[in-house]
């Protein structure tokens, strides 16, 4: 591994499945899904029914330290920060600010305001509040977080569509690791779920597609399936606290698991279609950056989507950096969704979770692998394991951005 370690102190996540690791992840392991279906009926096009994994989450009832409404993206941000802070038991007395840092990423932060604000404007003619740039900027979550928190060092944001939070993770990982900085906040959120933005997802036929007269739409989204059509947006956030291993040492933090690996690249090759020669390539960096090589890794948290083209993509890169069903592989997004900016740090957490109990959530939904794909993909329910040391969560995104991330036992 890299000579300096990077230790994973606290963790917070709000989710379609729960608000807190722990909830998530028992959920993930009883296939239980949070996926349903959505209504789009927006004038002057036919009404359509998508699928979507909400957050039981009152957004209105969360109090910013700038006093201004939050986005509901913003919200859920705010409080999964706060709740991985306290969980790490770090305190803001005795904390170094300015060598604490706060990377953080989501795919279109304020989606939520900026469609409520264009209906405001375009529908209902109102004036808009004085406060609605600063509601929308696509720092407005970094802003919150670092006034809430104090974060004097690094406060940065970052917009690499389905992989922003594992890219936020890795560099603030990077950023530990050259002696920038002692401890980072680090992660992401999306809340997307409007009319409008849903039916921008829709008219590029990657949700899954259901009708309202069935009563199957927690099941419509079925990574690697051979009837696979798509996903289903979810919505939420979730937040790690990161530490050099001599800083959690010194205030005496039991340390049980690590970020050990991590790389980053583009595919530059499509907007849309993932090129696996660019997957194999970040998984490949990912395991040279943690000293690992690919047997070690006993679970991967794929990016698994549901689609066609990047469910084909990733089986094709697995299968050459790991060898033919050599590694068990699960995508979780089939019963929490795609929480696009957000998948990345809700995903890493599976993964680690994974790492703590020795058992390996399934694939809900998937009756049939396609034929086509030679991975070892977990099916029906949660595999115990043994000896499970080290696990791999995969972020592909829009655009060609690949992020990998390691965790590891400490």
């Amino acid at each position: 591994m890299s000579a300096l370690k990077v230790s994973i102190t606290g963790m917070g996540v709000i989710s379609p499945l729960g608000h807190s690791a722990e909830s998530l992840f028992e959920a993930c392991l009883k296939n239980q899904s949070g996926v349903r279906g959505f209504e789009i009926n927006l004038q002057g096009l036919d009404v359509a029914w998508v699928p979507v994994a909400p957050c039981d989450f009152d957004d209105k009832a969360v109090k910013t330290p700038s006093k201004i409404t939050p986005d509901r993206g913003t919200a859920m941000a705010l409080v999964a920060a706060k709740q991985a802070f306290e969980n790490s038991g770090l305190g803001l007395e005795t904390l170094d600010h300015d060598r604490t840092g706060l990377f953080w990423g989501s795919g279109m932060s304020g989606a939520h305001s900026f469609e409520s604000i264009c209906r405001q404007i375009y529908n209902e003619h109102q004036r808009l509040r004085p406060t609605t740039v600063l509601t929308t900027m696509p720092n407005a979550a970094v802003a919150e977080i670092a006034l809430a928190l104090k974060v004097k060092g690094h406060a940065l944001g970052y917009a690499c569509a389905c992989a922003s939070s594992a890219v936020a993770i890795g560099e603030a990982v990077r950023a530990i690791r050259g002696g920038w900085l002692d401890v980072a906040i680090v992660g992401g959120h999306e809340s997307m779920l409007m009319p409008g933005i849903l039916s921008s997802w829709q008219a590029m036929r990657v949700l899954s597609p259901i009708h309202q007269d069935r009563n199957d739409a927690h099941q419509a989204c079925r990574p690697f399936a051979k009837d696979r059509h798509g996903f289903a947006m979810g919505e939420g956030a979730g937040a790690l606290i990161l530490e050099s291993e001599a800083h959690a040492k010194k205030r005496q933090h039991q340390t049980r698991f690590y970020l050990s690996g991590y790389a980053t690249n583009c595919d530059s090759e499509h907007i849309t279609h993932p090129n696996p020669q660019g997957q194999v390539k970040a998984m490949t960096n990912a395991l040279r950056d943690a000293g690992l090589a690919p047997q070690d890794i006993g679970y991967v948290n794929a990016h698994g989507t549901g689609t066609q083209s990047g469910d084909a993509a990733e089986a094709a890169s697995l299968a050459e950096v790991f060898g033919i069903n050599a590694v068990p592989v699960s995508s979780t997004k089939a019963v929490h969704g795609h929480l696009i900016g957000a998948g990345g740090v809700l995903e890493t957490i599976i993964a680690v979770k994974a790492l703590e109990c020795q058992q390996l959530p399934a694939t809900a939904h998937v009756k049939e692998v396609d034929p086509k794909f030679s991975i070892d993909l977990i099916q029906h329910q949660a595999r115990v394991t043994h000896n499970l040391r080290h696990v791999m969560s995969n972020s592909f995104a829009f655009g060609g951005t690949n992020a990998v991330l390691i965790a590891s036992l400490a």
